[in-house]
C-alpha cells in the first residue's frame, strides 16, 4: 500500500514510518507542517535548510505545508489530498494514545478520501522509546520543559541512561506531553545521516531549546 506520513521529523513519527516500510508499505512523501510565522516546523523546529537536508537524507518527497494556526487543519487536508493525486491510499501518523489526536487526524484523512493509519497506538510509551533505541536511531534531543528537565540533557542522544534519568525526574519518557521533543537524525530508514552541530541553548519561559544547525 502506498502511504504519505505526517512527519514532524522526531522519534514517534520515524518509527511509525519505520514500522510502515517494515511491513511492506511505500512511503511516497512525508508531510510537514511549517509554522509561517516562526520559520520552522510546528513542535519540533526544523527550518527550510534541515527539512531540505530530512528530504535528501531520507531520499522521499517533503510535502512543507506552510500554515498559520486557525487554518492548520484545512492546510492539512489540501496537503493529504495532494498526496493522494500521488498515489497515497492511506496517510500514517505517529499518535500513541492521545484520543483527541486521532480523531482530528481521522477527521481530516476523511475529508482528504485517505485511510488513518497508526502503527503505534495504544502500544506502551515506554516500550516506544525503548524500540527506537534498539533499532540504532540517533534522537537528539532538542527541547525541554525545563520545569521538569534538567537542561543537562538538551543536545544529547537518547539512550538508555537518559531513559533512567527522565524516569527518575518522573516524567513520561515517551515525551508524549510535550516534556522534551526529538530531532532523528539517523537510523534503518535513512539513506545517510543528517551531520549537525549543537549550538546554543536558548530559554523561552517554561522551555528551552538547543540550536541544532545542519552542517553541509
Amino acid at each position: 500500500m502506498k502511504f504519505v506520513m505526517s512527519y514532524s521529523c522526531g522519534k514517534d513519527s520515524t518509527l511509525a514510518l519505520h514500522k510502515m516500510i517494515s511491513s511492506g508499505h511505500e512511503p511516497v512523501a512525508l508531510i510537514v507542517m511549517f509554522n509561517e510565522e516562526a520559520g520552522r516546523s510546528f513542535f519540533h523546529g526544523a527550518d527550510e535548510e534541515m527539512l531540505q537536508a530530512y528530504s535528501r537524507a531520507l531520499d522521499l518527497p517533503f510535502l512543507v505545508v506552510p500554515t498559520r494556526g486557525e487554518e492548520y487543519h484545512l492546510a492539512m487536508e489540501e496537503s493529504l489530498k495532494k498526496a493522494a493525486s500521488m498515489g497515497a491510499e492511506a496517510a500514517c501518523f505517529g499518535d500513541i494514545d492521545i484520543e483527541g489526536n486521532r480523531r482530528w487526524s481521522e477527521e481530516r484523512c476523511l475529508a482528504a478520501g485517505v485511510k488513518a493509519i497508526f502503527p503505534l497506538w495504544h502500544r506502551s510509551r515506554e516500550e516506544n522509546v525503548r524500540e527506537i533505541i534498539s533499532l540504532g536511531y540517533k534522537c537528539i534531543i532538542k527541547s525541554i520543559n525545563n520545569t521538569l528537565l534538567p537542561k543537562s540533557i538538551l543536545g544529547r542522544v537518547i539512550d538508555e541512561k537518559i531513559l533512567e534519568e527522565m524516569k527518575e525526574c518522573g516524567i513520561d519518557v515517551c515525551g508524549e506531553n510535550g516534556e522534551y521533543h526529538t530531532l532523528t537524525v539517523d537510523g534503518p530508514v535513512f539513506k545517510k545521516p543528517l551531520s549537525c552541530r549543537i549550538g546554543e541553548f536558548l530559554d523561552f519561559g517554561d522551555y528551552s531549546v538547543a540550536d541544532i544547525n545542519i552542517i553541509a
